[in-house]
Formats: structure tokens, sequence, C-alpha cells
């Protein structure tokens, strides 16, 4: 499925409560745990797993806890870093890292979650595209993130410390991870440089920063 076509799918279910969009069997499914909204949102615009980085073709969906008036409630999970902390360490160039391919081209779908879970709906979709030259400025922003970010961890590693949250205006890392925890491994520095796994993160201002500009 394209980015595109699942747009247009999301016209369809925007601004319905969950109680006429989903069974009462997906509403059980989707409270267990917040992040079940979004593989009942992948559902609802009829997306498949697959083995791809990406979502769609040629993006990625994203969705967060919102409130009634669209403004973020929470931070929107992109990726863990584990199995790209070399390319971290080494600082590679923005626009050649996975991070880069996951957040370049995204449908965001902000939920409300306000009230029951049958009174909980789906915003109207945003299309993020950072190769739009609209865009310019917050991908200068994530840029320099990215490169605090990496000047960070390697910090950190000269250091022989364990990594924390690092945060930048528009992204940080944190931990993202369940026990049994999956420290992570460096062989530049040859020991484990945290003992949890971490995932880089969209904050709230970036979501912010986005309505601006949409």
């Amino acid at each position: 499925m394209t980015l595109q076509e699942a747009s247009i799918q999301s016209v369809q279910i925007a601004n319905i409560p969950f109680g006429d969009l989903f069974s009462e069997e997906e509403l059980r499914y989707a409270i267990l745990d917040k992040g079940k909204i979004g593989k009942v949102l992948e559902r609802a615009l009829g997306l498949r797993n697959g083995p791809s980085n990406k979502d769609f073709i040629d993006g990625e969906l994203k969705t967060n806890k919102c409130k009634a008036n669209g403004e973020p409630m929470e931070t929107i999970a992109i990726t863990q870093i584990s199995s790209h902390i070399e390319e971290l360490i080494a600082n590679k160039p923005f626009k050649d890292t996975w991070l880069y391919e996951k957040i370049s081209n995204i449908l965001y779908v902000p939920v409300c979650r306000e009230g029951t879970i049958k009174d909980w709906f789906f915003f109207p979709s945003l299309h993020i595209d950072l190769t739009n030259p609209r865009f310019a400025k917050i991908l200068n922003q994530l840029e320099e993130d990215y490169n605090l970010i990496c000047t960070a961890i390697r910090k950190y590693c000269e250091d022989g410390k364990m990594l924390s949250t690092i945060n930048g205006k528009y992204i940080q890392i944190r931990t993202k991870d369940s026990c049994p925890y999956h420290p992570i491994y460096s062989t530049s520095y040859g020991r484990n440089i945290s003992d949890k796994n971490r995932a880089f993160y969209f904050k709230k201002d970036f979501i912010l920063a986005i309505r601006e500009v949409i």
C-alpha cells in the first residue's frame, strides 16, 4: 500500500467514534495497551505487516494520543537504535541513515483518547513530506538534533559511561525495552554502552511545529 492510498482511506475513518468504527473485540484489543492503537489503525487502513523498514511502500505511519483540540499528549516512538549504534557513533550523514528513511515521508494520524474508548476517534491525517520545501526549517532542525545526539553518544562512550536520555529540540533517544532487557553493545568500544535498548522518539514540540506548517 502506498502512503497516498492510505491517506485516501484515512478520510473514511476520520472523526468517527471508535464505538461506531470497531467491533467489541477490536476495542478490547485496543484498550489493553496504548501501543495496540497503531495496530488497530493499520487494520482500519487495510495495511498488512511486511519486512520493510517502512509501513508503506513509500512512507511510514505514525499515531499518538492527543486532546480533543489536537494537542499532542505524548511523544511518538520512531525506531530502536541497537542495530544501528555504530552508524550513530560514526555520525553517518543524516540523509543516508535508516532514521531519515523512517521519517522522511509520514502519514500522521492523531487519535483523541478523551472519554471512554467508544468515544475515541482518529483526527484527519497529516502528510509530513520532509522533501517538500515547506518543511525545510523542520528538516534542518531534525538534522541538527541528529548530529547533537550522535555527538552526545560518542561522549558517553568516550567517558566510559552508559547511555542516558539525550534530547534535541524535535527528537530524543530514551529507553524503549522490556524484560528481559537487551543491552546495546558497541564493537567500536568493545563493551555494552547501554543496559537497555533505546529508541528515537519525536517530541511533542515536533508535532506542534508540524501543525503550524500544515
